[in-house]
């Protein structure tokens, strides 16, 4: 039998050629990317960038050139998707493209940097989960005796990884399916990875084989359909691994599903919620922001406000490459919220929480996920300890708190410090804190870097 990650990689192999085949460098995918520009990237002649892409795709190329910048600067934001009629994935072609790049470094420096990343994540998932739930808690959200029963099944709930550090947004999404009566499976945590750092540090082989382990796991459930909580893990999935594999489910985010099921959920609305609410969005996933609409407004007593910023990247966090924008966003959607006069700005994703929370201690609203608006409408609370402590901004006060349950979990108190610290404090794009006002949103120049 062939080894999954051999699989991966010759499937990759495949669908590159494919792409080499189809791409006529009509350069759309150029012309509607909305981070060329904050990165810094002359998209005039945007034939001959898809032209750099295309040449490292072969085997070649310059690391430094447009087309090399273009792909590593790449937030996922998926406006390329529709924008191409020769057949091909934009979004994935850049993905091949950064591999491509990474792979000119020796095979043992990629195995290792995978290795070190996985392990990082990993450990902060441990100590950020284990201090906020207790053992018994933690394991519905992760792959547990839920997943392992021989219950019947319609579908497996693919938490990920990192959502496992704000578990409050977890619990949640587990209460709502329970109530529209899904039958489900619960995969989650390091145990169950997709394989995207290790594909992101150039190791395929790994990559490969740590995500299609993780496919193999959904499929030996019987379930025709997976849900996806985490963004990065549903594009990694449908684009990337799923396609190597002959996986028969289908792949699809909770968002849309549990909206296409407004109308088993709307009787569980037993409480108003009277406040005025603004969406913290991304356009990365399709359907997703519709469904958190569509669910929102079923809720008596909500009222969504549009502050009309600028739509980029699948997650906070993917806009990375472009640092500087992504403060410049933070800020603006911030005074737009604080102008509006709403109650809440609300997110979608686990990401964007722990970057945006802390920001609720100098704000004239709160800052919270789109599931405790649910919650509240349902009757149902699930504490947000990782705001709570975050809007501390003190490592010492934290470590007091959570001291006692870290504990009782097994967590070493030093490398409880370490984590609170690189994954809690210091994850702050945006300084908390006074700042001057932000510039009004600009209008989208040529090849609409700025859509709204």
């Amino acid at each position: 039998m062939i080894d999954r990650g051999d699989a991966f990689i010759v499937s990759l192999d495949l669908r590159v050629s494919e792409i080499l085949d189809r791409c006529t460098r009509c350069a759309r995918c150029v012309e509607v990317c909305p981070t060329a520009g904050p990165a810094g990237i002359d998209t005039r002649e945007p034939a001959a960038i898809v032209g750099d892409v295309l040449d490292i795709l072969r085997g070649g190329g310059d690391a430094a050139s447009r087309g090399a910048r273009w792909a590593q600067s790449c937030t996922g934001s998926g406006r390329c998707l529709s924008a191409c009629d020769d057949g091909v994935n934009p979004r994935f072609m850049l993905a091949a493209t950064r591999l491509k790049l990474n792979q000119r470094r020796a095979v043992k420096e990629r195995h290792v940097t995978g290795q070190a990343g996985f392990q990082k994540m990993s450990e902060a998932v441990k100590v950020l989960s284990r201090v906020q739930l207790p053992a018994d808690l933690l394991a519905r959200i992760t792959r547990s005796a839920r997943a392992d029963s021989e219950a019947v099944t319609d579908v497996v709930m693919y938490l990920g990884c990192n959502v496992l550090k704000t578990p409050h947004i977890a619990l949640l999404c587990l209460e709502v399916l329970n109530r529209i009566g899904a039958r489900y499976k619960v995969f989650g945590g390091p145990a169950n990875c997709c394989g995207v750092i290790q594909y992101r540090a150039g190791d395929a082989k790994a990559s490969g084989r740590i995500g299609g382990n993780t496919v193999a796991g959904f499929a030996g459930t019987g379930a025709s359909r997976v849900l996806t909580w985490c963004p990065t893990c549903n594009i990694q999935l449908s684009e990337i691994v799923v396609p190597s594999t002959e996986a028969a489910f289908a792949l699809q985010h909770v968002i849309p599903y549990i909206a296409a099921r407004i109308e088993l959920l709307r009787p569980h609305f037993i409480h108003p919620v009277h406040k005025r609410v603004a969406l913290h969005e991304h356009p990365g996933v399709a359907g997703v922001t519709e469904g958190v609409t569509q669910i929102l407004t079923a809720i008596p007593g909500v009222e969504l406000v549009d502050l009309g910023q600028p739509r980029v990247g699948y997650m906070c966090n993917s806009l990375a490459p472009v640092p500087a924008y992504k403060r410049e966003l933070h800020a603006r959607e911030l005074d737009a919220a604080a102008a509006a006069g709403v109650d809440c700005l609300v997110g979608i994703y686990h990401a964007c929480h722990r970057e945006l929370c802390a920001h609720e201690a100098t704000s004239p609203f709160k800052i919270v996920n789109f599931l405790e608006l649910v919650g509240e409408a349902m009757g149902v609370e699930s504490q947000d300890l990782f705001k709570q402590w975050k809007m501390m901004q003190d490592v010492d006060r934290v470590l007091a708190e959570v001291a006692e349950q870290a504990t009782t979990a097994g967590l070493d108190l030093d490398t409880v410090r370490e984590v609170l610290v690189a994954h809690m404090l210091r994850e702050q794009p945006l300084p908390v804190g006074p700042r001057k006002p932000s510039a009004p949103a600009p209008v989208a120049p040529p090849h609409g870097f700025f859509p709204e």
